[in-house]
């Protein structure tokens, strides 16, 4: 929708605004075939695969419904140099640019990728990418070999990084071509020139003077191109070369994106050339610093001993020039343990009469009560023996029953007729002979 605001200028509505130029787009360009690199590769549980297709110079999304994913013949993946045939399309929620893929198929350099892949496997399989064989870069290499081509931007870019921040450090340079069939060749040659430097630092000088390079990390730099331009990075001699480096060795080849098998066998990856010779030495304004800051503490610590010897050599002539004043203050020191002393003794005294006469209240005052709850407990006691009292039950008219012997009778199975009995009663005894039995019914 269009609307015509004051001035008679148009403004549009968002969605007639994507759908226009969608529409525009899609008039003018498709269909369209393009080339490029995948990343970001999903496929969602429709069926549906996302992804975007990038070079050096740009990326777009990408999205292949399911009809046209199910006409594939390959899995794509991270990294495939592919071609495509679709239509340019605007996802209107969003407003992002599109491209529907109607077909996928791989391009030329796929097939380079899938090798890169395989050697990379290899190679990692045989241990020579593990993180145990990377050595630690020197902070401050005696000497820095260098292997790019001597027509190269990296060379320059590298060589004024080295200038600018360690100019002190010789830098032993090995020209190879980094591009084509003989590159390989070339740089494994110049790897090994500097790898024989590094193990007999020896080298005459127009002098006739021997010199000593000691080369201690070495950078393997090339500018950034198309996997075409850095394949000679992804040779295997190439990198069993690098892996049997005598020193550290630096990678920097291409981009920041780019990755070659250089870069996962050498020591440590950079970036960028520029950043391989900023990584491969402290900035010498970094170590002027820091000698400065160590001259400073070392001044320091020197003026404080000096400080403190004098202070000791003060006190010592103090005390040897008046021996008196010792004498006194450790007489003075005495009196004041002795007062202290006595002082404490006073008060242990004292605390400790304190102390035996609350014992001796406190023992009084624990003796009455034991007392009163022993006469109590004895009361009560003889009150419980009194409730037991046979006489007490006799003189609420009972009988005590015994038999000829004394023994007292309490069940029926004791009696038997003619049997002579003797009664107890509440003021005397008697007599008696059982005539008859009347058991109780249970």
């Amino acid at each position: 929708m269009v609307f015509e605001a004051p001035g008679g200028s148009r403004v549009w509505a968002v969605g007639a605004l994507v759908r226009a130029v969608a529409d525009a787009l899609e008039a003018r360009f498709n269909p369209v075939s393009v080339k490029g690199e995948i990343t970001g590769f999903s496929r969602a549980a429709s069926g549906h695969c996302y992804f975007s297709l990038k070079d050096d110079a740009g990326q777009i999304r990408c999205a292949m419904f399911r009809r046209a994913a199910s006409l594939m013949d390959f899995q794509p993946k991270e990294g495939d140099l592919v071609e495509l045939r679709g239509r340019i399309s605007i996802y209107e929620p969003r407003g992002d640019l599109q491209l529907i893929v109607e077909s996928l198929q791989k391009a030329g350099q796929g097939a380079w990728f899938e090798q890169f892949l395989k050697l990379k496997a290899q190679l990692e399989a045989e241990g020579l990418f593990d993180t145990a064989r990377k050595r630690e870069i020197p902070r401050a290499p005696r000497g820095i070999g260098l292997v790019t081509s001597s027509g190269a931007a990296a060379l320059q870019d590298v060589v004024t990084a080295l200038s600018r921040r360690v100019p002190h450090i010789p830098v032993w340079f090995a020209p190879a071509s980094v591009q084509g069939n003989g590159a390989p060749a070339e740089l494994i040659e110049a790897l090994q020139k500097l790898y024989h430097s590094a193990q007999n630092p020896r080298r005459l000088e127009p002098d006739l003077a021997y010199k000593t390079p000691q080369i201690d990390v070495i950078l393997l730099v090339r500018g950034g191109g198309s996997i075409e331009d850095l394949w000679a990075f992804n040779n295997e001699a190439l990198a069993r070369t690098i892996a049997q480096s005598p020193v550290p060795i630096i990678s920097g080849v291409g981009h920041e994106t780019d990755f070659t098998i250089a870069d996962f066998v050498a020591d440590l990856r950079a970036p960028t050339p520029t950043a391989a010779a900023e990584l491969c030495a402290t900035e010498r304004a970094a170590w002027l610093g820091a000698a400065d800051l160590m001259q400073e503490r070392l001044e320091d610590a020197v003026q404080d001993a000096l400080d403190t010897q004098a202070q000791r050599v003060d006190t010592a002539a103090r005390r040897l020039s008046r021996p008196s004043d010792v004498l006194a203050k450790q007489r003075l020191g005495l009196q004041h343990l002795a007062f202290s002393l006595k002082q404490k003794i006073l008060s242990f005294q004292e605390h400790s009469a304190q102390e035996l006469r609350r014992r001796e209240a406190d023992f009084s005052l624990k003796t009455a009560r034991f007392l009163q709850l022993a006469g109590e407990r004895q009361q009560r006691a003889a009150q419980a023996l009194e409730h037991l009292n046979p006489q007490r039950v006799l003189e609420r008219g009972y009988a005590l029953v015994t038999n000829e012997q004394g023994q007292q009778i309490s069940r029926m199975d004791q009696l038997s007729l003619e049997q002579s009995i003797g009664l107890r009663l509440k003021d005397g005894h008697a007599n008696a002979r059982i005539e008859g039995l009347n058991a109780l019914s249970q």
